[in-house]
């Protein structure tokens, strides 16, 4: 069975957002197609997420010590247990698909805080005498990304995430969405254009 793992980064509802709204048109034909597959959503807006921050870091020092887990305080434990549990989670996919918005020609800094848990030396690449070697290659990623100009996909978020995905051994495979805002007349056939590539990456992806 086919595990496919959703990322929204993006704080707005589905109906205010257009990344999650060909996120859900992508979802509606995938599903259509792949009827077994299982499906995780992380909404990281909406949820308590395992950030990258001092107590993370301070918890990871006090192992790497010679503490054991249990001599760790209760909320680092319940904040290294969630991060654990996120990596597990990208290891385990076969697919994942990510949306988010360009903000400030970058990913949400809720998005990079995800990627964070998933670049994790010795369990998802490791360091070899000629650089460093994906330990879960293999994986689909679709990244749907909305921006209202016009990148092209010349943007840092874009090659961000494509390189991390790269380097981890993913295929990617991007689906940009853009030109919304600086075209609004148009807006509604770039939406339009956005879902029918969404249903052909279904057949495919």
């Amino acid at each position: 069975m086919t595990t496919v793992l959703v990322i929204k980064a993006n704080p707005k509802p589905t109906s205010a957002s257009h990344s999650l709204t060909v996120l859900e048109h992508f979802l509606t034909s995938y599903l259509q197609l792949h009827t077994n597959d299982t499906v995780v959503v992380r909404d990281l807006y909406a949820e308590k997420f395992p950030d990258f921050d001092r107590d993370l870091v301070t918890a990871q020092r006090a192992l790497s010590a010679g503490k054991t887990f249990a001599d760790l305080p209760d909320a680092q434990q319940t904040q290294l247990t969630q991060f654990r549990q996120t990596t597990q989670q990208f290891i385990d996919a076969d697919k994942v698909i990510i949306a988010n918005p360009l903000w400030n020609l970058m990913i949400p800094g809720k998005l990079k805080a995800w990627f964070d848990t998933v670049c994790v030396e010795g369990q998802t690449f490791e360091t070899v005498a000629v650089g460093e070697r994906p330990l879960a290659p293999g994986k689909q990623v679709l990244h749907i990304q909305a921006a209202g100009g016009i990148t092209n996909g010349q943007n840092l978020a874009s090659r961000y995430v494509k390189d991390v995905m790269t380097f981890l051994g993913a295929d990617v495979t991007a689906l940009p969405v853009e030109g919304m805002d600086r075209y609004p007349k148009r807006a509604d056939s770039i939406m339009a254009e956005a879902f029918r590539t969404a249903d052909e990456i279904a057949t495919v992806f």
